[in-house]
């Protein structure tokens, strides 16, 4: 399947940009010692094993940033559930580009299908009829939390708030230095825009009736069991929405999401998956 999102490009370009800078700033040593200026080759990307595409345009952007003449061919679009042995991208022109950009373009698309695969998998552990969804959190690798992201949306997951300024998020720490949870919400209230909700962590059903009473539009229970859940959503009923966080693990979404929350946040998708296995291929 296509998937129905896009990464600005200029997003795009920055990335690359940085990325390019880094591996290749002082040039490529191997690549001009060994191959000839004019020697052209085809590769293809290949999948060593089943994920779900992600950074298409990525891909590209990484070798015609390197050499506009390069022409890059997609085989399989970002969404698409794929086996080992796929081909997703190839890429045709002067040999001694291609290696120049092979590296950055691998580093960076295995990262975002690395995180697409991961969210895929959550998102389809969730039961049906559950009404939860599978976000992300801020614990992206700084740089790279566009691409990141956007992996997770590719996935089939949701994204929290973009940065700091995106929303209100009232955490422990937040709690500890204004007072309490009571104050830290009615001081949120005050300050906000009208167009912004009120969440509020808690890691304890006491917490949650204060951050309730004082009026949070969304509470997020902060490494609860799943009988402290349950027992959360049956004292909240529709009065707040409720997110679920900490320790989610695969094994554990279905009993999370059957608990009845609304949302489960899962850092893992981004500050601990692994990288999919993408190897790029050149033709003899």
């Amino acid at each position: 399947m296509s998937a129905r999102f896009e990464l600005p490009q200029f997003v795009v370009d920055r990335v690359v940009a940085v990325a390019l800078e880094e591996d290749l700033g002082s040039g490529d040593l191997t690549t001009e010692a060994c191959v000839d200026p004019d020697a052209m080759a085809v590769a293809h990307a290949v999948a060593r094993g089943p994920l779900v595409v992600c950074g298409g345009s990525v891909f590209a952007r990484s070798f015609t940033r390197v050499d506009p003449s390069l022409v890059v061919a997609v085989h399989a679009d970002d969404g698409a559930e794929i086996g080992a042995a796929a081909r997703i991208w190839t890429v045709r022109g002067r040999a001694r580009s291609i290696l120049m950009a092979e590296r950055v373009a691998l580093n960076l698309v295995q990262r975002m299908c690395g995180v697409a695969t991961m969210t895929h998998a959550y998102v389809q552990a969730i039961p049906v009829g559950a009404k939860a969804r599978v976000t992300d959190t801020r614990k992206t690798t700084p740089g790279l939390r566009a691409l990141e992201r956007y992996a997770v949306r590719v996935g089939g997951g949701h994204n929290h708030r973009d940065d700091l300024g995106a929303a209100v998020l009232i955490k422990d720490n937040h709690r500890a230095a204004c007072g309490g949870t009571r104050q830290a919400i009615q001081r949120a209230r005050a300050a906000a825009p009208h167009t912004t909700k009120i969440e509020c962590e808690v890691d304890s059903l006491d917490q949650l009736d204060e951050a309730v009473a004082a009026g949070a539009d969304i509470v997020l229970l902060d490494n609860m069991s799943t009988r402290a859940i349950q027992e959360a959503v049956r004292r909240v009923g529709d009065r707040a929405l409720l997110e679920a966080s900490g320790g989610m693990t695969l094994s554990r979404i279905p009993e999370v999401a059957n608990a009845g929350v609304d949302a489960i946040s899962v850092g893992a998708l981004t500050h601990s998956v692994s990288a999919a296995d993408i190897g790029l291929d050149f033709e003899s």
